[in-house]
C-alpha cells in the first residue's frame, strides 16, 4: 500500500530535520550535557517540523542508550517509538481535549510512574486551544511536575498563550523553511522516487507551500500524478493555475515597451486565473529580477511597481472585478515607467521660471532710408531680402548680470554680498559658464562657502539655469572702503530729503530719486505679478499685499 511523502519521508531524527539548524543544536546539545527542561513549547508555522522534533526528542529521552541524540533505533523503545506506539510517550490533541476534565485526566496520570521507560513524556499538540480554565489547572504540573514526567508542548499562535505557561515553558521558535532547502529536498525525494523534473519546476512547487515543507510534499504527490512521470514549469502552472514564466516575461516586456492593445489582449487572458495569484507571482517574478541585478528594473521602478502590485491585493478585499483590477494595475504599471524623479521636476520647474528668455529685437530703419529701400526692393524684386537683426545673448552683458547677482545677495545677506564683493571678482560668461577670482583668506572663505548654495541660486536666476560656475584662485585684494560707498550711497538720499542750496546738485538729485522710485515701483509690480504670488493670493483671498524690503 502506497504512503503520502509527507509520512513516508518524515525525519525520524535530528539530522534529517530541514531548515531548523538553531532548534536542532540547542536539543541535541542538552540530551549529550544531560541539561533537560521539565517543559517545552514548540511554536512555528504549520508543516515546519513542530510535532516531528516532539517526537524525535521523545524517542532520544527513552532510548536504552539514552538520553542521547542519537537514538539506536535498534532498541523496543526506539522500535515502539518509531511506531507510535509506546505507551510512555502520550500525545494529546488539545483541539478536541480542550476542557478542564481532559486536563484532570492528564494531572491524574502524572502521579504514576513511567511503565517501562526511564520518562513519562506529554505531547500536547494545538495547546492554544485549551480553555482559560484548562490552562489555569495545568499551571501547578507544568511548574512543579515529578521528576520523570516532560511536557512538550506544540503550537502555531503562541501569542494565544497566558504569559503564565510562557514563563514555565522553554521556547523554541521553528522558523519558515528557506525555499531553497525546500527545493533541495523536493530533489532527493524524487531522485528516491525515480521521477524526472526540472529545478524550475520545483522552485514554483516551493513558492507555492509557502515555507511549510508538508504542504509542498502535498503538492509534489498531485504533481507527480498529475505529469504522468516528468514535471515540468508548464505542468506545474497548469495544476495549480500559476502563470507560466514565460508569460510573466512578456507582461513585463510589453509593460516596457508601452504596447497598451497588447495589455488589453493579456488582461483578456488572465481572466481565468485568480487575481490574487497573478499578483503574487508578477511579485517573485519582480524579486527574482531584482536579485539577478536585470538592467530592465532600476532600483526606482522597481519600487514603484512593488507599490502598484501591493495596493492592487487591497483592493480585492473590497470585493472589486479582479479583470478590472488587473487592467488598473498593469496601466498603472505602464504610467510608472513615464514618471520623472523629484529632482528632475524640480530641474524643470526651476528652468522653466528662471530660464532668461533669448530675445531679438529687429533694428529699427528711419523713414527715410526705409523708403529708399523700397525703392531699392521695386527695382531689384529678384534679390533676397535680409532681416537686419542682432540676437541678444547674456554672454555679451555678463559684467552687468553680475552686478545684479550683488544686488540680489544684497538683499538676502548684507554680510555675505559684502564678503563676496571683496573677494570675488567677475572674470568673464562665455558658453554657459561663469568664471570668477577669488582672493578669500581661510576666514572669509568660509564665510562664501558656507554662502554657497545662496550663492549658486541667485547664479541661476540671473544668468540661467543650467549656468557652471568656475572659480580661480588670485592675489588677495584689499576690502574697499565702505565708509566711502556708504557716503556715496547716502548721499541721495540727504539730497532727496534736505533742501540743499545748491540749485545743480539739488536737480540732480532729483532726477534720482526718480530713478529709485521707478526702480521701486517696477519690482513690486514684477513681485506681485509672480506665478506664485498670485496663486498664494487667490487661495487666501488676500485684499491687501504690503512690500518691505529686507534689511
Amino acid at each position: 500500500m502506497s504512503q503520502v511523502l509527507a509520512l513516508k519521508y518524515r525525519p525520524s531524527s535530528f539530522d534529517k530535520l530541514i531548515g531548523q539548524d538553531a532548534v536542532t543544536q540547542t536539543l541535541t546539545l542538552a540530551l549529550e550535557q544531560k541539561r533537560l527542561s521539565h517543559a517545552y513549547l514548540f511554536s512555528g508555522l504549520r508543516g515546519s517540523g513542530k510535532t516531528s522534533t516532539a517526537r524525535i526528542f521523545s524517542k532520544a529521552l527513552v532510548c536504552e542508550q539514552g538520553p542521547t541524540s542519537t537514538p539506536c533505533e535498534i532498541c523496543e523503545h526506539c522500535k515502539m517509538a518509531n511506531e507510535s506506539r509506546h505507551i510512555d510517550i502520550i500525545e494529546m490533541d488539545a483541539a478536541s481535549s480542550r476542557k478542564i476534565d481532559d486536563i484532570r485526566d492528564l494531572i491524574e496520570h502524572t502521579k504514576y510512574k513511567p511503565n517501562t521507560a526511564r520518562y513519562k513524556i506529554f505531547i500536547i499538540d494545538e495547546v492554544h486551544m485549551l480553555t482559560k480554565e484548562a490552562f489555569n489547572a495545568l499551571l501547578k504540573t507544568l511548574e512543579e511536575p515529578p521528576e520523570f514526567v516532560k511536557f512538550i508542548l506544540a503550537t502555531t499562535d503562541p501569542l494565544k498563550l497566558p504569559a503564565t505557561i510562557l514563563s514555565r515553558t522553554q521556547h523554541f521558535r521553528f522558523k519558515q523553511i528557506p525555499s531553497s532547502d525546500i527545493t533541495h529536498h523536493l530533489s532527493h525525494i524524487l531522485n528516491l522516487e525515480n521521477v524526472n523534473y526540472e529545478t524550475e519546476a520545483l522552485d514554483m512547487l516551493s513558492r507555492a507551500g509557502n515555507g511549510s515543507l508538508r504542504d509542498t510534499l502535498t503538492l509534489l504527490d498531485q504533481a507527480i500524478i498529475f505529469s504522468k512521470g516528468y514535471i515540468t514549469p508548464e505542468v506545474i502552472a497548469s495544476m495549480l493555475g500559476l502563470l507560466d514564466p514565460k508569460q510573466l516575461e512578456l507582461i513585463f516586456d510589453t509593460i516596457i515597451k508601452g504596447d497598451r492593445e497588447e495589455l488589453i489582449k493579456i488582461v483578456k487572458e488572465l481572466e481565468n486565473y485568480e487575481c490574487e495569484v497573478v499578483i503574487n507571482e508578477l511579485i517573485a517574478y519582480l524579486k527574482e529580477s531584482f536579485f539577478n541585478s536585470d538592467g530592465r528594473f532600476s532600483t526606482l521602478i522597481t519600487e514603484r511597481f512593488f507599490r502598484i502590485l501591493s495596493e492592487s491585493k487591497n483592493l480585492l478585499y473590497l470585493n472589486a472585478d479582479n479583470g478590472f483590477v488587473l487592467t488598473l494595475l498593469f496601466f498603472k504599471m505602464l504610467e510608472a515607467m513615464n514618471i520623472k524623479t523629484i529632482e528632475e521636476l524640480v530641474d524643470s520647474l526651476e528652468g522653466e521660471k528662471f530660464r532668461i528668455p533669448k530675445i531679438e529685437p529687429s533694428i529699427k530703419v528711419p523713414k527715410p532710408q526705409q523708403e529708399h529701400a523700397n525703392e531699392a526692393i521695386n527695382e531689384n524684386p529678384k534679390e533676397e531680402i535680409v532681416a537686419i537683426e542682432k540676437p541678444l545673448h547674456v554672454e555679451d552683458n555678463g559684467a552687468e548680470q553680475f552686478a545684479k547677482l550683488i544686488v540680489k545677495l544684497e538683499d538676502r545677506s548684507h554680510e555675505l554680498a559684502t564678503c563676496f564683493k571683496n573677494f570675488i571678482e567677475y572674470t568673464s560668461y562665455e558658453n554657459g559658464t561663469l568664471t570668477w577670482a577669488s582672493s578669500a583668506d581661510d576666514e572669509h572663505r568660509k564665510t562664501l562657502k558656507h554662502g554657497y548654495p545662496i550663492i549658486r541660486q541667485f547664479v541661476q536666476e540671473v544668468f540661467g539655469i543650467d549656468t557652471q560656475i568656475k572659480m580661480s584662485q588670485s592675489e588677495k585684494k584689499k576690502p574697499l572702503d565702505n565708509t566711502h560707498a556708504n557716503k556715496k550711497s547716502s548721499s541721495l538720499k540727504e539730497d532727496i530729503e534736505f533742501n540743499n542750496p545748491n540749485e545743480g546738485s539739488n536737480t540732480e538729485s532729483c532726477v534720482s530719486g526718480h530713478i529709485t522710485a521707478d526702480k521701486k515701483e517696477s519690482e513690486a509690480k514684477e513681485i506681485l505679478n509672480d506665478p506664485f504670488v498670485k496663486k498664494v493670493q487667490e487661495m487666501f483671498k488676500v485684499k491687501k499685499i504690503e512690500i518691505h524690503p529686507k534689511v
